[in-house]
């Protein structure tokens, strides 16, 4: 028999090789099968395409990552250019601003001017309305005074030689 069993504590065998030499030649000869049927060959072309795909993937990704910075570069310009808009928009309304303040305070003087020109005309009229009342009053004044006068001095003679010496000097007017 080709199987020796030895006492107890030694190891069995076959053909001379122990359990562990029989394990060795079972690798072996496994190993010669995957080379012979060409295994690593197949895993090699498993593993380039894992790799080729994987390139892919960093391949998209560096672009993805251009694409990105490429975006965020002009919306930085867009950005930069806003605010110097939003600059000169702010310098703008200022500087409307401040014309609309000097604009507004020039107006203000022109219409206290043209409010104070047309108080002073109106305290004129009331003044010459007043010197006109006054010499009204005194002209009636006056001539009440002369009529009073007149009555308490002249009589009706005096009266006749006045109405003829007017009557003398129309006839001398008219020729």
């Amino acid at each position: 028999m080709l199987l020796t069993i030895l006492a107890e504590g030694a190891e069995a065998s076959a053909l001379g090789l122990t359990a562990t030499g029989w394990v060795a030649v079972g690798v072996l000869i496994v190993f010669g099968i995957m080379l012979w049927t060409k295994v690593p060959a197949i895993i090699a072309g498993i593993l380039d395409r894992q790799i080729a795909e994987i390139r892919q993937n960093l391949d998209e990704a560096a672009n993805l990552r251009k694409e990105a910075e490429a975006l965020k570069a002009e919306y930085e310009a867009k950005t930069a250019g806003a605010q110097a808009e939003i600059e000169s928009l702010m310098e703008r309304a200022e500087v409307e601003a401040a014309t609309l303040v000097e604009q507004a305070q020039a107006d203000t003087k022109a219409l206290i001017a043209r409010r104070k020109k047309m108080a002073e005309e109106k305290i004129g009229a009331a003044e010459r309305a007043a010197i006109a009342e006054v010499r009204a009053k005194a002209a009636t004044a006056a001539t009440q005074a002369a009529e009073a006068l007149i009555a308490a001095r002249h009589d009706s003679a005096a009266d006749k030689a006045l109405v003829d010496k007017a009557i003398g000097e129309l006839g001398k007017t008219i020729n």
